[in-house]
């Protein structure tokens, strides 16, 4: 099919008035129908695949559409389109494009030939109309100049693509998330000229321009709402254009060693020459990368290795990116070892040991793992689950499944938990003895409570005084195992979080209904006091629980003095008021 034929009647029957209903709510229906008939759409794009078109709302908007396996596909850069949502300037553009709306810039187009009439117009006068429309439109003004600056014969004037990158990037005030998409537009702009540019043969000139583009990208990062990731897009084009300028130009390879090894030791948020050693391997070659790596060990021969306690010392930015450059060189030479080394330098967390242990045991060296993991157990305990996951792994691997329930109930018995509960269970259903194992796990939490219950705590008013335990742990235990029965007697003798009892009183409703009417209760309460709109629906959906518990259990009659209690307690709430009169409550 040519451009000229789509969109084909597979399109226009996806693409029709009733499917596109189909595909989004009434709303941004008729809102993309007022937007089709008042002549929203600009001037649209038609490819043999494909229809593009501008959307002029809030902002100016690109939609495309398309077919995927026969169904409908679809595009847009705003929020609600960003969501993955069919939005108004979908269904503008589907319903113009298929003819079910009459486009009025159509029949103003049939009526005026704009090519005839710029065709007629003598050089002065065009030259002075698309000056006058550069001095309005960012977008078109970047194009004009980089092309205008393309157009020099020999080498490209680089003060001009500078000012207009400049230009581009240049943030007077604050991008809003409103503006941010014709803000990066005009740089996506700038950038296609760029590759132009390179496409032309001026390597060396790109790899300038895109350095300096990536400097007032990193300065213009701190101005923007970036909330939709442009910049992040703008980033990875901006990696990729001086990457194949690069490879383009076949820098020296030491000069280039020196400038990627600065850049990623200083890069900024956007990270652009991040693991810049291995994306510019083979333009580097072994002469750039041995210097690459001469640069990095000065650095990296100054940092002291960190042990346990000093994990707060490995946060500094600039240690993280040299440790990084050094772990990327390591796996250059593909030599296991090396990277261990690299990752042991600093040892002041877990989880350091549970990326080594996985680093060999990807390499099938499975004693070096256990070692790793053993080690990092012996300087940490079982602070990090996964280092116990890890540890256990292997002795399963090594048929000792007695060590792997001894490594994770000694993190149980450190801290326990239902995660560490859950570990425990599984590395002993492994080795076939979690029955005994099961017993030992309830009898601690339960030992725990008892020396809880002992501990005298300050009271709310200064005042000694014993506080009952809290059993949350072992009512989620309890709850995990599906003895929901047991659970509910311990929540009820010695209490439990807020989000356990609701959980329980999900599942014992069915068959207790009025042991769950008060804890439903007791959350309407808290949900009415947020004061919201929200919460007031929420709760309004949780009356309506308890009404149907309450006819569950014969006692329908005790539901009208309920919410008549209730409408006396926050009669002051006029919108939960309402929603209470919408129910004839």
């Amino acid at each position: 099919m040519t451009a000229a034929e789509f969109p084909g009647r597979a399109f226009r029957r996806a693409f029709a008035r009733r499917p596109v209903e189909a595909l989004t709510d009434r709303r941004s229906f008729e809102r993309g129908v007022l937007y089709a008939v008042n002549g929203r759409i600009g001037k649209r794009t038609v490819t043999e695949s494909n229809v593009k078109a501008k959307v002029r709302g809030s902002s100016s908007y690109q939609v495309k559409l398309w077919l995927e396996e026969g169904r409908p596909a679809f595009d847009c850069s705003c929020p609600v389109g960003m969501d993955g949502r069919f939005c108004k300037h979908a269904v503008a553009v589907a319903l113009v494009v298929t003819d079910a709306v009459e486009d009025p810039n159509q029949r103003a187009e049939a009526v005026i030939d704009i090519g005839a009439y710029l065709a007629g117009l003598d050089h002065n006068t065009l030259v002075q109309l698309l000056v006058e429309r550069a001095a309005q439109d960012d977008v078109f003004d970047a194009r004009l100049r980089m092309s205008a600056a393309r157009a020099t014969a020999g080498t490209p004037p680089v003060a001009v693509f500078r000012h207009v990158l400049d230009e581009a990037f240049v943030v007077h005030d604050y991008v809003d998330y409103r503006n941010m998409y014709d803000y990066a537009s005009t740089i996506d702009t700038v950038l296609d000229s760029l590759r132009e540019l390179l496409d032309d043969g001026h390597a060396e000139a790109v790899v300038t321009l895109a350095e300096h583009a990536i400097d007032r990208a990193e300065d213009a990062l701190g101005y923007v709402d970036d909330s939709d990731g442009y910049m992040s897009g703008i980033a990875d084009r901006l990696q990729e254009l001086h990457h194949d300028a690069c490879a383009a130009a076949k820098p020296e390879p030491v000069a280039l060693a020196r400038t990627l090894f600065e850049r990623e030791r200083h890069s900024g948020d956007l990270d652009v020459f991040h693991n810049a050693v291995a994306t510019y391997a083979q333009i580097l070659g072994p002469e750039g990368i041995a210097e690459y790596r001469r640069l990095a060990k000065a650095q990296w021969d100054a940092l002291p290795p960190l042990g346990p306690q000093q994990e707060e010392r490995s946060y500094s930015s600039q240690r993280f990116r040299i440790t990084k450059i050094m772990e990327t060189l390591a796996e250059l030479t593909g030599d296991v070892d090396a990277v261990a080394e690299v990752l042991a330098r600093d040892q002041s967390s877990a989880y350091q040991f549970v990326r080594i242990a996985g680093l060999y045991r990807k390499a099938g060296r499975y004693d070096d793992a256990l070692a790793w993991a053993e080690k990092g157990l012996v300087l940490h305990g079982g602070s990090d689950l996964r280092l116990v996951e890890a540890a256990a792994e292997e002795y399963h691997r090594a048929s000792r499944g007695s060590d792997a329930v001894r490594v994770a109930w000694d993190a149980y018995d450190a801290s326990p938990s239902l995660r560490a509960y859950r570990q425990l269970s599984g590395q002993a259903m492994r080795a076939g003895l979690w029955p005994d194992w099961h017993d030992k796990a309830i009898t601690l939490l339960r030992e725990r409570i008892a020396q809880d219950q002992r501990k005298p705590t300050r009271g709310r008013v200064g005042q000694w005084a014993v506080r009952g335990p809290d059993g949350s742990t072992l009512v989620e235990v309890l709850l995990y195992d599906g003895n929901v029965e047991l659970a509910w007697a311990e929540a009820s003798a010695i209490g439990c979080r807020r989000d356990l009892w609701l959980e329980l009183a999900r599942r014992r409703e069915g068959e207790h209904p009025l042991e769950a009417i008060p804890i439903w209760q007791g959350e309407i309460e808290r949900v009415i006091n947020v004061k919201n709109n929200q919460a007031y629906a929420e709760a309004v959906d949780l009356i309506v629980r308890v009404r149907r518990l309450l006819i569950a259990a014969d006692r329908e009659a005790d539901f009208p003095p309920y919410t008549a209690k209730l409408r006396t307690m926050h009669k002051p709430k006029r919108n939960l008021m309402k929603l209470f009169d919408e129910r004839s409550w």
